[in-house]
């Protein structure tokens, strides 16, 4: 017979939700001397991304941080500078997953149990849709105990101490678990004070305990994503590091309201703002208020791969308007070849303006961005993701630019600066056509779709990621199958 929601005395709708983000782990498990939760991806650390979801959450009134006893202070000063209003106390967790949990309760006791719900997730778990939280928490209006679970693809197989197998369980009926794990407080409360007086207790999830000691409670699964996933080996941090770069979801859209009222009295240095995107970024900024200067060789003989001219550049724009809060860089040689074909000065070239010339813009630029706590965008192909013949020189110089990109944000978010990366489909501009020659119609992105997420990107407060932008929206894709859909080089 299947369960049905529990008809115990706890139903009164509870009126307040808190998180409690467990981030409890030492990082020595996997020879890591910093806790895994205070590495950075994307230029902010494991446990900030954690904890910006729940700060953005409509469904959550407070979070708590159970840290690792040795570094709550280090977890403080993140939630002071990253201005995480929702965070009410970052409070030392205990010496096991359980006594965390308890230690959490136990902070929480001035809450009416039957007024409240918990959720407890892992700190490394940052890729936690606002989805899965609504969803768990409108669960929890029937149920008293939520998990979070997706589909094994994979065959599970049981095995004895001898690693020989015992049972291989039908697969359509295994789930992943993931987390929040979400409950009443009175269900939750009420298991662990039955867990704590069996002498044999353990258990490695909070489901698990009401599970065992709340048996007559149904727990209800919400269905969770694959990109919440769990960093818990080294390989983990890079997958998650790739998944963040290609977060096209997480790349905010504003109106032309929005645009009007945060470009209006900015100042924007646009490098190779006369042809192409950032012709189109320069218009856009100028259309809404901002003062925008304009560089590139054509027009005023700037070359961005000398550091002397990029900084007279800079200067005489901050001299005009007392201030820089975004600086664009788009310009960039696209040269097809053999590389055993190409000539000295055509290397030359190319290294000088594709690479060289973002690291001239990165190291003049961030003084002026500094003050305002402003922003540098980058620009980068899909071919970086592979180097590809013939692309040998545009596609490693491209790929430079996104691990600069990374590698600054992570330099500068302690100074308040961002960084981020635009990585457009193949796009209509000059550069592609003298290239490749004329297209089909239709065939290519245009040059104003990619300026217009250009500056969503540097109004938002992103860093360090890598934003797709493609001909059909794919707003609604997750990271991963956002991934498989990368296209060939430009």
């Amino acid at each position: 017979m299947p369960a049905t929601p529990s008809t115990s005395a706890h139903t009164r709708f509870p009126t307040r939700t808190v998180a409690v983000v467990l981030a409890g782990g030492s990082g020595q498990r996997i020879g890591l001397a910093t806790p895994k939760q205070l590495l950075k991806i994307a230029g902010k650390s494991i446990l900030e991304h954690t904890l910006d979801i729940f700060e953005r959450s409509e469904a959550v009134d407070e979070v708590i941080v159970m840290m690792n006893p040795g570094f709550v202070t280090d977890a403080e000063t993140i939630v002071q500078k990253a201005g995480l209003s929702k965070v009410s106390r970052v409070l030392p967790g205990g010496t096991s997953r359980n006594a965390t949990t308890q230690l959490a309760l136990d902070a929480l006791a001035h809450y009416s149990s039957a007024n409240t719900n918990v959720l407890f997730h892992d700190a490394v778990r940052p890729m936690l849709s606002q989805r899965v939280i609504d969803d768990c928490v409108a669960a929890l209006e029937t149920y008293e105990a939520v998990d979070v679970a997706i589909p094994s693809s994979d065959t599970i197989i049981e095995v004895n101490d001898d690693d020989i197998i015992t049972d291989v369980p039908t697969r359509s009926r295994l789930r992943r678990g993931q987390t929040p794990q979400a409950f009443r407080m009175s269900t939750i409360r009420e298991a662990y004070a039955k867990a704590w007086n069996d002498p044999g207790f353990e258990a490695t999830d909070d489901c698990t305990v009401v599970l065992r000691y709340a048996p007559d409670v149904p727990i209800h699964v919400v269905a969770g994503e694959e990109q919440n996933m769990k960093v818990t080996q080294p390989v983990d941090i890079f997958i998650a590091d790739k998944l963040f770069q290609l977060a096209t979801s997480a790349t905010p859209r504003y109106s032309e309201q929005d645009y009007t009222r945060e470009l209006a009295g900015k100042t924007v240095v646009v490098f190779g703002g006369s042809y192409g995107i950032g012709a189109g970024v320069a218009d856009l900024a100028e259309k809404h208020g901002a003062r925008v200067f304009r560089y590139s060789r054509s027009a005023t003989r700037t070359n961005v791969a000398n550091p002397t001219e990029v900084a007279q550049a800079l200067e005489q724009a901050h001299s005009a308007t007392g201030r820089i809060d975004y600086v664009v860089n788009t310009a960039g040689v696209l040269r097809i070849g053999r590389l055993d074909q190409t000539s000295n000065a055509e290397i030359e070239e190319t290294l000088r303006v594709n690479y060289l010339a973002p690291v001239n813009i990165a190291r003049a630029a961030f003084p002026y961005l500094a003050q305002t706590g402003g922003q540098l965008l980058l620009y980068t192909s899909s071919s970086y993701t592979r180097g590809r013949g013939e692309y040998s020189l545009y596609s490693s110089t491209k790929a430079a630019t996104v691990n600069l990109t990374q590698a600054l944000a992570d330099e500068w978010s302690e100074d308040g600066v961002g960084i981020n990366c635009i990585n457009p489909e193949r796009t209509q501009t000059p550069m592609r056509t003298k290239a490749f020659g004329e297209e089909p119609a239709g065939s290519l992105l245009s040059a104003d779709k990619v300026a217009r997420t250009s500056i969503d990107v540097l109004l938002s407060d992103l860093t360090g990621h890598v934003i797709d932008v493609r001909r059909e929206d794919l707003s609604g894709v997750s990271n991963d199958a956002a991934a498989s859909q990368k296209e060939s080089a430009k």
